[in-house]
């Protein structure tokens, strides 16, 4: 009776467990910082990199922007009031009876183009931090030849304009085709000027097709008073 006591006694103490045996981990799982993630800090690390990477080629495209010079700004200020004046009369022109439909087709073109370029040395002055017009009575002085404002080359008069307003039909398309051809004239010899001598490669850009658009111009109206 004994020995049954002793066996039921060892197999009690096996089925206990003693000091020695580790307990059960938690079911609560520790939260470490992020800054403690190797992976949190590789990712943060590459997004460094790239907007470091990104800013400096901002900064580095950005000088090597030249600074625009007396020709840029006043070219793009003047031009933007010789171009004014092109729009305006080609309005006047489709507002007058019995006129040529080819011609009409181009004071069109004239409105639509010109008026984008307008839209575009507005920007262009603002992003040189530059008035947007010439706040002075003389134009020119970026070239040179100061001119009063009213009087830069190509520049219609104000009678030239009643003369106009006046007109109609084949008389209309002549006058207008004339004052047309002289305006762009003036306006390419501005034009090719900032070609030669402005100092950021858009605004050389922007001249340069100024002069192509407005010599083919001239040839297709020249070609159309003379039929």
């Amino acid at each position: 009776m004994d020995q049954a006591t002793d066996r039921d006694s060892a197999q009690l103490d096996e089925t206990v467990p003693s000091s020695d045996v580790e307990p059960m981990p938690s079911s609560d799982v520790e939260t470490r910082p992020w800054w403690q993630s190797k992976l949190n800090l590789g990712v943060l690390a590459l997004a460094i990199a790239l907007l470091c990477g990104a800013l400096g080629w901002v900064v580095g495209n950005n000088r090597a922007i030249p600074d625009p010079n007396a020709t840029d700004i006043g070219f793009l200020q003047d031009m933007r009031t010789h171009h004014e004046q092109a729009v305006n009369m080609s309005f006047y022109y489709l507002e007058l009876p019995g006129t040529n439909p080819n011609i009409r087709d181009i004071a069109r073109e004239i409105i639509f183009d010109q008026g984008i370029d307008i839209g575009r040395m507005i920007q262009l002055l603002r992003q040189f931090g530059a008035t947007e017009t010439n706040e002075s009575d003389t134009a020119m002085t970026w070239m040179n030849q100061p001119t009063p404002i009213d009087r830069m080359p190509g520049l219609a008069t104000d009678s030239d304009i009643d003369k106009l307003l006046a007109s109609k039909g084949a008389d209309a398309d002549k006058l207008f085709a004339q004052l047309m051809i002289a305006h762009h004239q003036g306006g390419i010899h501005m034009a090719q000027y900032a070609v030669d001598h402005a100092n950021v490669i858009e605004v050389r850009r922007f001249a340069y097709a100024m002069v192509t658009g407005q010599t083919g111009e001239i040839s297709e109206l020249q070609a159309l008073i003379a039929a």
